[in-house]
């Protein structure tokens, strides 16, 4: 119909785009000057045979995630968190596991504007004997999150819990669930 209306109109229709509707996520994401990594690439010779995201109904179950580069690659520093890495460093690798979960969240519902909750997270930080801030590390997760969405919809309950070994040496790995329009 639109179309119609600009052929036969001396008014000139702004022709909207896929650019020119930008979610306000996507909006807040780059007014924070973040980016999303594409899908995770695993190490060389492993086979991941599990969905990043699974919808059920009206709710989007997370695998884990691990911080990633910007190639999809898992972004180092390795290693656990009380020996090789400080709590800042765990804090950093938290918030690029965020930007990684969006960036499946986002190539799975085509627009992150569709989650109205987050309702769970569980992060799990590769922890070396004694170590014990946990929830602080985790606390780079949601505070993103919160940052992002918003203390309504960013809103989520939490476990951080210390773990003897994480897949490939990596120091953070998180999962969780939200709920989407329907």
């Amino acid at each position: 119909m639109l179309s119609y209306l600009r052929s036969r109109s001396r008014i000139k229709f702004p022709k909207l785009t896929q650019k020119t509707i930008v979610p306000a996520i996507e909006k807040r994401l780059r007014s924070l000057g973040l980016s999303l990594p594409p899908a995770p690439l695993p190490p060389p010779g492993v086979v991941l045979p599990f969905q990043f995201v699974h919808i059920v109904g009206a709710r989007a179950l997370i695998s884990g995630h691990g911080p990633q580069n910007p190639d999809g690659t898992y972004a180092p520093p390795l290693g656990k968190l009380g020996r090789e890495l400080t709590v800042e460093q765990g804090y950093l690798a938290a918030r690029l596991t965020a930007l990684s979960i969006l960036g499946s969240l986002k190539r799975v519902l085509g627009d992150l504007d569709r989650i109205v909750a987050w309702s769970r997270v569980f992060g799990m930080v590769n922890s070396a004997p004694g170590f014990n801030q946990q929830p602080t590390v985790i606390n780079g997760f949601s505070d993103l999150i919160l940052g992002v969405f918003g203390p309504n919809i960013g809103a989520h309950s939490r476990s951080a819990v210390g773990m003897a070994e994480l897949p490939f040496n990596i120091p953070v790995e998180i999962e969780g669930e939200v709920e989407l329009a329907e």
